[in-house]
């Protein structure tokens, strides 16, 4: 099993154990309109162009909406979970795409669900688990802080650290330390339920935090 395959389980073990109406970080998404989110991001090309095109976003709304609208029950969350879990047809350009785009995506989604009460202790996850994350993570951060005002070094304590974005000019550069798995959820802007310590100039601190919000 690959590891965004891993990742999937996860997910889908996290949202049946949560149920149809759990909140999750998503803003706010129920648990069902996260799961329908996954299944039509793998079977609708619109849909999934809707998340980083913006005159397709409402049309990529109402179509979660609907989709969640079905599995307000527990046979239809299970329905829904079984989509999930089956993964992209093969026609889909997501059935190929695996590793590159899956495992972060996932892992950050599972986060989503078990964190979206509050404060959960964090998964233990094998030291090849982790290596995939960070590798996958630092080749994707220089996107995901391109708005930061400030540069930023991500580095786990005792472990690797990484310079992802150059400090614009006159700026500072804030480092943030935490596991690999916290780093992940504060990069894809879920800092306020990620255990991270963010260090600097306060003045960097908080362009960071303006940039990126948590």
């Amino acid at each position: 099993m690959t590891w965004h395959q891993h990742e999937r389980v996860a997910l889908v073990r996290a949202l049946t154990d949560a149920g149809p109406d759990a909140p999750t970080l998503c803003g706010d998404w129920r648990t069902r309109q996260l799961a329908a989110h996954i299944v039509l991001r793998e079977n609708d090309p619109l849909v999934a162009a809707g998340t980083v095109v913006p005159a397709l976003n409402g049309r990529s709304e109402r179509a979660i909406e609907a989709l969640a609208s079905t599995a307000t029950d527990n046979a239809g969350y299970t329905d829904l979970l079984t989509r999930v879990a089956a993964g992209p047809p093969r026609w889909s350009p997501m059935s190929w795409a695996g590793e590159g785009v899956d495992l972060l995506e996932f892992f950050v989604h599972t986060e989503d669900v078990r964190r979206g009460t509050g404060q959960v202790e964090p998964l233990e996850l094998e030291p090849a688990h982790i290596a995939a994350l960070w590798h996958r993570m630092v080749r994707g951060a220089p996107i995901l802080y391109r708005r930061a005002r400030v540069g930023v070094v991500l580095v786990v304590p005792g472990g690797p650290r990484r310079a992802v974005r150059r400090a614009p000019d006159d700026a500072g550069t804030v480092v943030i330390r935490g596991d690999v798995g916290e780093l992940l959820l504060h990069a894809y802007g879920r800092g306020a339920a990620a255990r991270v310590h963010v260090l600097g100039d306060p003045y960097d601190v908080e362009a960071l935090a303006h940039t990126l919000p948590s």
